[in-house]
């Protein structure tokens, strides 16, 4: 691991739940709602679904990588001729399935972890991985594995941060927990140079959501049910979240 990509791996380990306070959770908090991941019927415009469509040109198939709920890949509806999406929840994976029927896209999924699975996904035209890197540790084999997959190139599109940092001051008023700074979209693009990789940056402002739900925040925070009116109180006097977001493109073979 280069030093690089040692840094990223350092400042996404720094930001872990200290097993004491993990211990005392109610529920795993790291497990999403797959309600919060159904994509929407008329997709946004944004760079990355520009990227992704000039990928594909007349058309191809796309591997999406922790596809959620099919966000990413069913915005390529009409290029994409077959998606193959992968994610870590089995429940993630029936939303994108039931998404993708309605849109009567061929598909197939992969249950598990990239890039555990990456050979049972196989390759495809175009790979897709928006908002999963904030989330990975050891970076390097996590995008080699992308790239290998991908035929004409790779679009990734996180924030500029954590998608969860923004909870970072709820954390000090429920837990004292002061936690250190998170990895960023710079970081990310400096381990992808350390492994020879350029991509292209574009970045952007995604729309402002609303604030998250109290009893979502809850358990993300480890904290049980009844301190739920005590979060709500603390998110109304939270700053909007900062949607300060980057796509990442490089060309297969790079």
């Amino acid at each position: 691991m280069g030093s690089v990509a040692r840094r990223w791996a350092e400042l996404q380990e720094g930001r872990g739940i200290p097993p004491g306070i993990l211990a005392q959770a109610p529920a795993p908090p790291w497990e999403h709602d797959p309600s919060y991941f159904t994509p929407p019927a008329v997709p946004a415009d944004t760079p990355s679904r520009r990227a992704g469509l000039a990928l594909l040109g007349a058309g191809g198939t796309v591997l999406d990588v922790g596809a959620g709920g099919g966000d990413a890949c069913l915005a390529l509806t009409g290029a994409a001729t077959h998606v193959t999406a992968n994610d870590r929840q089995a429940d993630m994976l029936e939303l994108f399935a039931a998404e993708a029927t309605a849109r009567g896209v061929p598909f197939r999924t992969v249950l598990g972890r990239w890039p555990d699975v990456a050979e049972q996904a196989g390759t495809a035209d175009v790979v897709v991985s928006h908002h999963v890197l904030h989330n990975v540790v050891d970076l390097p084999p996590f995008v080699t594995a992308l790239t290998a997959a991908a035929r004409r190139g790779v679009v990734v599109e996180m924030l500029d941060e954590h998608p969860m940092a923004w909870l970072d001051g709820l954390w000090v008023t429920f837990h004292g927990l002061h936690r250190p700074p998170p990895a960023t979209t710079d970081d990310a693009v400096a381990v992808l140079r350390e492994l020879g990789i350029a991509p292209r940056v574009r970045r952007w402002e995604r729309r402002t959501p609303p604030k998250q739900d109290p009893a979502w925040v809850t358990r993300r925070l480890c904290l049980p049910p009844d301190r739920e009116p005590d979060v709500a109180a603390a998110l109304a006097a939270t700053p909007p979240r900062p949607r300060h977001a980057a796509t990442l493109t490089w060309d297969a073979g790079s």
